[in-house]
């Protein structure tokens, strides 16, 4: 499994962080062992929201190359759907096996066109901002439709990590990983659709 962590000026860095912290732990299982993964956006650094700055691995690679595409949210995502090199670069994953988002990156996934007769969730406060794009906006804390899926909020970003745990290597490597963080959360509101 080859991943892709998306990443743009104005994302919020826990959107990434938490998702990612879980994430990377794929390789600490037999069934997802030899999971790689890199840091792309259209240049060679990211500053989030708040000023934190990220040098990224690779700038503008083919994302059709990879299993998994990750996209955080942020209010860097408000101006970017409207981002035609961005957006046209976002459509290369469109033969990618999975779409994963949390917060307003669904944003982004709806402006690439992936939502497109889906179902999908986002930040509860972006709810409005996601309705163009989708068939339903389910207001729930993860939502799977297909091969995309969406998260709510920014802590959420744990918990989705979590979920994609459990659906690449099993429910009791899930269970593992929340013993390694120390997180004593039950998972709420996931629906598959």
């Amino acid at each position: 499994m080859k991943i892709a962590f998306f990443l743009f000026d104005g994302l919020t860095f826990l959107d990434f962080v938490g998702f990612y912290d879980v994430i990377n732990r794929l390789n600490f299982f037999e069934q997802t062992k030899g999971t790689t993964w890199e840091t792309c956006a259209m240049t060679d650094q990211v500053t989030d929201e708040s000023g934190l700055t990220l040098k990224v691995d690779r700038v503008k690679p083919d994302l059709a190359d990879y299993d998994l595409v990750f996209i955080p949210g942020g209010m860097g995502t408000r101006k970017l759907r409207y981002d035609e090199a961005f957006v046209g670069w976002l459509k290369q994953a469109e033969s990618v096996p999975l779409k994963v988002s949390v917060c307003t990156g669904s944003l982004l996934l709806g402006a690439a066109g992936f939502l497109s007769g889906k179902r999908a969730t986002t930040h509860p406060g972006a709810y409005d901002l996601l309705e163009p794009y989708v068939t339903e906006v389910i207001q729930k804390r993860i939502v799977k439709d297909g091969n995309v899926i969406t998260a709510g909020g920014v802590a959420t970003s744990i918990d989705l990590g979590i979920y994609v745990v459990g659906l690449l290597a099993g429910e009791e490597a899930a269970a593992n990983v929340k013993i390694q963080i120390d997180y004593p959360y039950e998972m709420q509101g996931a629906i598959e659709i």
